[in-house]
């Protein structure tokens, strides 16, 4: 795996009210979430790579197994209802409110192509009806309201992970900004400094207007302190000063225009306010990496979730970086084609291989090194494009580099019209 479960997936996982534990293919224990550790009284370290049937002794190992063998023949996932039966895992610590009897277990391949177990344990009681669907298979539940009841949750979990991962990648660029906003205050501060020297001659020069005895004495004074100088040096260290004022403005405001998490309605937005807003913001991860050029086409003002629209522009930005070895180039473009607009990043870094380009929108699938990335970037930007109703596209070649393309209409469909951006 390019890194570890955990790195992969707590993320979401932590956020979420349900078990979460993750099983390579002879179910031994890869991960699982707090609530695991908190309802079992064990922790990950304790279990990790240690076989489900020693973990769990008292859990019912057989039926897993079977739900295993099940999801690995099927390729699907495997639900287990266990009203009136026992649960497949019984925690020592779980509150006595709670149940676990309902099981979800879903099928998955990790980056490398290992066959792995996602085992979702969680309550559903509170769906019950009044009739006995103890004799339903598992088919027929999952038409019915338990399933439905887990896909809210998770829907809800995708909306909170959507605000974590923004949190998140404004705390990785957090050093990165604090770096760009201490140059120039760390040079306004010197020129602060100076301009309080500077001051204090001039005053003296004014000051003397009433105590010397001729104006030659006064134009030796002006002499001995360098008033030329002064006066040329004054003009500029202001200058200076206020470009960098105007540097840290812009750096705040791309910070305000990009962390609006609670914006969740759509308006009309500049599209390019938005991109220059987030290259201020990523401004340090990008230039020990790369040119960056911009060429904007004309665009008319896009109905959009802006805040969301800026943060998978940064998300391309960022991947873009670190698929540069050395020093490249990336590349902002923008256009407009009948009622769609398209927004891309291009790089010339490594590309992606053919054999995995298909798999980039997977949660948690990447092709970082352990600790430059979650996997949800590429996810999480497919599904706000998707929310708006648009679509993404990946072109690469390896060794030459990568190039995505967003496609949004300029304004929003009704909710029964179909939606399709053009080919590119």
């Amino acid at each position: 795996m390019d890194s570890s479960p955990s790195e992969l997936i707590s993320a979401w996982t932590e956020h979420i009210d349900i078990g979460v534990i993750l099983l390579d293919q002879k179910l031994n224990i890869l991960y699982w979430n707090a609530l695991v550790s908190r309802w079992s009284g064990t922790s990950l370290q304790q279990a990790r790579q240690q076989p489900f049937s020693d973990v769990f002794p008292e859990a019912d190992a057989t039926h897993l197994q079977q739900m295993a063998s099940t999801a690995h023949s099927k390729g699907r996932h495997v639900h287990r209802h266990g009203n009136n039966a026992r649960d497949l895992l019984q925690l020592p610590y779980l509150p006595a409110d709670r149940m676990l009897q309902d099981a979800l277990l879903l099928p998955f391949h990790s980056a490398d192509g290992q066959a792995c177990l996602g085992l979702l344990l969680y309550d559903a009681t509170n769906q019950e009806s009044a009739s006995d669907k103890s004799t339903a298979t598992p088919d027929e539940l999952i038409d019915e309201v338990k399933p439905e009841q887990l896909i809210r949750k998770l829907e809800k979990a995708n909306a909170q992970l959507l605000q974590s991962e923004k949190l998140a990648a404004i705390g990785q660029l957090a050093a990165g900004v604090a770096h760009e906003i201490n140059n120039p205050i760390g040079y306004v501060f010197s020129n602060l400094k100076t301009l309080t020297g500077y001051v204090n001659d001039l005053l003296r020069i004014v000051d003397s207007v009433d105590t010397v005895s001729s104006l030659e004495d006064l134009q030796q004074l002006k002499r001995s302190l360098d008033y030329d100088y002064i006066r040329n040096d004054v003009e500029a260290l202001i200058h200076e000063s206020g470009d960098g004022i105007e540097r840290v403005k812009k750096i705040i405001m791309a910070l305000k225009d990009f962390s609006h998490i609670e914006e969740e309605a759509f308006h009309a937005a500049d599209l390019h306010r938005g991109l220059d807003s987030t290259l201020n913001l990523v401004n340090n991860e990008l230039k020990y990496k790369a040119d960056v050029i911009k060429a904007y086409g004309e665009l008319p003002a896009v109905e959009c979730i802006p805040s969301q629209i800026n943060q998978v522009a940064m998300n391309l930005l960022i991947n873009a970086a670190h698929a540069i070895e050395g020093f490249g180039r990336i590349t902002v473009r923008t256009g407009h084609e009948g009622a769609w607009v398209w927004l891309e990043v291009e790089d010339n870094g490594k590309g992606i291989e053919p054999r995995i380009l298909h798999r980039i929108y997977e949660p948690f699938f990447t092709t970082k090194p352990v600790g430059k990335g979650t996997g949800l970037g590429l996810a999480l930007s497919y599904n706000i494009v998707q929310k708006h109703n648009g679509r993404i596209e990946a072109f690469s070649q390896p060794g030459i580099g990568t190039r995505f393309r967003i496609w949004l209409p300029i304004q929003q469909p009704d909710p029964a019209e179909s939606s399709g951006a053009p080919s590119a």
